[in-house]
């Protein structure tokens, strides 16, 4: 269903049944207001448009809680569940930033977060397709930068979670949040709880974070994910549609690979360019080696990581990881890897 009242308004209350939507979610035949849902998004920008709001009375869901691997990956939680949507109208936008004004809301509101990952690092194509999310076009999710984020608050007798999951488009940002309270939940404070640390500035939302540096958590997760695996998408690379050059903003994944070169000059990689299977063999292959050569001269140039060290190669279409027959599979073949050779 689509919502067209502005981002703030109180959203109307559907009656009637409401069928199952997958994923283990077992839903009552009477939708009904849900008392002690109130989790505000009050970070996104105005510009957000809502494209989906349902609430059911009774609900059981299987929400993430930990990583793909570790041990109760999924949690099923019951109880009165409200959906949502919005697109956010901005091709550049990044995810990080979306996310960022998203935990600062859920902390606000007394929120203990309990997972914040981001694609690789939450799992990759497997831990995606583990997730409740909504059908397109309210929900688009993409394998390589999607995000999620999920809070827990509550005490003896109610209990309430927050699953977040951002991702990007070609034009929009997509974010969805899904808000469960136990049934016999009372409606809690929006204020968090008092802490004995003195308070942050006020922070704007969506304001720019600071430039990563190698050693930031997720940097890390790259480098060892590139060691366990011998190789590993550079995920946050952009570049224009159908251009060879890399658009000029920051890259965490450079600066961490970056900083991996530079640590031993013995080390070793090769960039591997891929495309969609859109054109020809001929075309596509000079197009994925154009990039690759784009992200070298990127290391090389503003890295100082030393040329010997990189080599760059474009495969075109030949090695697909994803269907070439949807927009959703043919963003996935579109990439460039790092692949670690022997010291």
């Amino acid at each position: 269903m689509t919502i067209t009242t502005p981002r703030r308004a109180r959203s109307r209350v559907f009656a009637g049944a409401w069928l199952g939507f997958g994923l283990g979610v077992g839903l009552a035949a009477c939708i009904l207001p849900g008392a002690g849902l109130a989790f505000d998004p009050v970070s996104l920008p105005e510009a957000a448009r809502r494209t989906f709001d349902d609430t059911a009375a009774t609900a059981s869901i299987r929400i993430p809680v930990a990583r793909l691997g570790e041990t109760g990956m999924l949690k099923e939680v019951e109880g009165s569940l409200r959906r949502r949507a919005w697109a956010i109208p901005s091709p550049t936008l990044p995810t990080l930033r979306v996310l960022q004004g998203l935990r600062q809301d859920m902390e606000d509101a007394g929120y203990q977060v309990v997972l914040d990952c981001a694609s690789e690092a939450c799992g990759g194509f497997d831990f995606r397709f583990a997730l409740p999310v909504l059908p397109a076009p309210e929900m688009n999710v993409d394998i390589f930068d999607y995000r999620v984020l999920v809070g827990r608050r509550g005490d003896a007798g109610r209990e309430e979670h927050v699953y977040v999951l951002v991702s990007k488009g070609r034009a929009n940002r997509f974010v969805q949040i899904y808000e469960v309270a136990r049934r016999d939940a009372a409606p809690p404070s929006t204020q968090a709880p008092p802490s004995t640390e003195s308070s942050p500035s006020t922070q704007a939302p969506l304001a720019a974070p600071a430039t990563p540096s190698p050693a930031d958590p997720g940097d890390t997760d790259l480098i060892n994910r590139l060691k366990a695996r011998g190789h590993v998408v550079l995920r946050d690379l952009d570049f224009a549609s159908g251009a060879g050059a890399l658009s000029e903003k920051d890259y965490p994944s450079l600066a961490a690979l970056a900083a991996y070169l530079s640590e031993k000059p013995e080390r070793r990689v090769v960039l591997v360019g891929h495309t969609d299977a859109v054109g020809s063999l001929a075309s596509n292959t000079a197009l994925s080696q154009t990039r690759a050569d784009s992200v070298r001269d990127q290391l090389v140039s503003v890295f100082g990581v030393t040329g010997s060290q990189i080599t760059a190669r474009g495969v075109g279409y030949l090695s697909p990881i994803a269907t070439n027959l949807t927009p959703e599979g043919r963003d996935m073949n579109r990439r460039v890897e790092v692949v670690l050779l022997v010291d």
